[in-house]
C-alpha cells in the first residue's frame, strides 16, 4: 500500500504540545534516538519545500548530530519494502538500521534487544507518522519499561488533525516535549554528569 498524500500544514510550537504525565527526565547516558520511517516514499508524500516536512527533516537532523556527539545509540526502522532513507538522514557507520514489519518498531525486531545491550531504558521518537508508527511504538516502549519521549516538530502526520491526537494520546504515558527543548536537556544532562 502506497502511503497517502498529504497537505501542508503548520508544525506544531511549544504552545501546542500537550503537557505530559510522566515527570521523567531525559539523560544521554540513557536514552537512545529512533528515527523512524523517514524513507522517501513516505516523505515524498509531504508537499516539498513547506511544511511540516521542512521541519520533520531539520530536526531530525539536528537531533541526530547531538546524539552522535553525546555517544547516544542512533536506529532507524524502516519498512522492508521501501527500506531507502531520505538522503539528509542516510545511516552512518556506528547507527542500526531494523527492518520492520508492521508499525511498530519494536515487533519482530531486535530493537528491544539492542537497547537493553546498550543499557539505554529511554528512547526518543521522531518519524512519521505520529497516529500510528509513533504512538504505537511509544506504547510499546511504556509497556516494556522503557520511557519514551516523542518530539512534538520532528514527527509529523497524514494531517494537523492526526498529529494532535498523537501527541495528546502519548502525552498520558510518556513526554512530549520539541526539539529545542530536548537539546537544551540533553545538553544540560551531559553538563550535569561531567560536573560542571
Amino acid at each position: 500500500m502506497g502511503a497517502p498524500v498529504v497537505g501542508s500544514y503548520p508544525m506544531p510550537d511549544s504552545s501546542a504540545v500537550p503537557r505530559s504525565a510522566q515527570p521523567w527526565a531525559i539523560d544521554p547516558a540513557r536514552a537512545a534516538l529512533l528515527v523512524h520511517d523517514m524513507q522517501n516514499p513516505f516523505v515524498q508524500a509531504f508537499p516539498e519545500g513547506g511544511s511540516p516536512v521542512v521541519e520533520l527533516v531539520e530536526n531530525i537532523a539536528t537531533l541526530r548530530e547531538l546524539a552522535g556527539t553525546l555517544g547516544m545509540p542512533v536506529v532507524f526502522s524502516a519498512e522492508t519494502n521501501a527500506v531507502s532513507i531520505v538522503p539528509r538522514l542516510a545511516p552512518r557507520v556506528g547507527e542500526h538500521l531494523l527492518l520492520n514489519v508492521r508499525h511498530n518498531a519494536f515487533l519482530r525486531s531486535h530493537l528491544g534487544r539492542l537497547l537493553r545491550e546498550a543499557g539505554r531504558d529511554q528512547l526518543i521518537l521522531c518519524g512519521v507518522r505520529a497516529h500510528l508508527g509513533i504512538l504505537l511504538t511509544a506504547a510499546d516502549a511504556f509497556m516494556h519499561d522503557i520511557q519514551p519521549f516523542v518530539v512534538a516538530d520532528a514527527v509529523a502526520d497524514d494531517c494537523a488533525e492526526d498529529h494532535t491526537m498523537a501527541l495528546k494520546w502519548v502525552a498520558r504515558t510518556g513526554v512530549v516535549c520539541t526539539t529545542d527543548q530536548l537539546l537544551r536537556e540533553l545538553l544540560h544532562g551531559k553538563a550535569a554528569a561531567q560536573g560542571f
